[in-house]
């Protein structure tokens, strides 16, 4: 199978890559290889490669810098997919598009499903949701795929950040203050790969939104005491700090986030699909970074 990968470079990409399937002829493109804001590059490039497939990893994900520059998120994450989805069905491909967990508001009290509506809080969740009904006008048998909570042990992420802060700081530093009142479902990129790889070999006729997540819902105080419960044991002498737990209220950033944005994966557990937890997965992850 032909298959062409935008944003190549990113999490999602690069472990894209590690699991590349013995039939796949894979064309990974950067940005700087392919900007999907360019649609007459776009229609170009697809039109010479000719895939059976599309995956778009290519996104604005700067959530706070968005607020700042809105026309810049929007450019990538709504005009970009509408140029994909044009071309895709120009030359008869399926697309797979990665979306995200923002598109909701985080006023639910049970995992959001694929048909919930989106009331995003930030102009990255608006310009992924104007994404999704962009690529889905403009080529309805297009595949939608959320995510959320993103770590591997490449490109930036929590579980990184949370390392590093632990290692700079050292023990007998004061706490690392933490977000405990917003809750979501971390995902290993790996195992979202792995989730993109069997949609893109499964009916062709299966299309709309689905969701793919890691099995656990907890805050982001319960995910960096994961992960330094996790460093700890992998590593006796891994500076292991003291956490505080704070309101999302009192944490400096621009752009608000759902308080709530786990995603209900039924739909694509009703496929075979086995979601992760984060014990299993995070260890394979920090093998990799400690």
């Amino acid at each position: 199978m032909n298959v062409v990968l935008t944003g190549a470079s990113g999490q999602l990409g690069r472990c894209l890559h590690d699991r590349l399937p013995a039939d796949w002829d894979l064309a990974g493109l950067t940005r700087a290889e392919l900007d999907i804001t360019d649609g007459r590059a776009v229609a170009r490039v697809l039109a010479r490669l000719r895939p059976d497939c599309i995956v778009n990893a290519a996104a604005y994900t700067a959530v706070d810098q968005a607020e700042r520059e809105p026309d810049a998120a929007m450019a990538v994450n709504e005009q970009g997919a509408r140029h994909l989805a044009r071309a895709a069905c120009d030359i008869g491909a399926r697309l797979i598009h990665i979306s995200t967990d923002y598109v909701f508001d985080g006023h639910a009290s049970r995992p959001y499903a694929e048909l919930d509506s989106g009331n995003p809080l930030n102009a990255y969740g608006r310009s992924k949701l104007l994404g999704e009904r962009a690529l889905r006008q403009a080529c309805p048998s297009s595949l939608v795929l959320r995510t959320s909570w993103l770590y591997s042990e490449y490109g930036g992420n929590f579980v990184k950040t949370m390392l590093r802060m632990a290692r700079a700081a050292g023990t007998d530093a004061p706490a690392i203050r933490v977000v405990n009142d917003q809750f979501g479902c971390p995902t290993y990129a790996g195992d979202l790969a792995d989730a993109v790889i069997r949609l893109a070999g499964s009916d062709p006729a299966a299309s709309g939104i689905y969701h793919y997540c890691g099995a656990d819902v907890m805050s982001w105080h319960g995910f960096a005491q994961e992960v330094f419960d996790c460093a700890g044991r992998r590593d006796a002498a891994f500076p292991v700090p003291r956490l505080v737990g704070i309101a999302g209220s009192d944490y400096p950033s621009l752009a608000r986030r759902p308080a709530y944005s786990a995603l209900s994966c039924e739909k694509i557990e009703a496929l075979g699909m086995r979601r992760a937890s984060l014990r299993d997965a995070l260890p394979k992850v920090l093998a990799r970074l400690i």
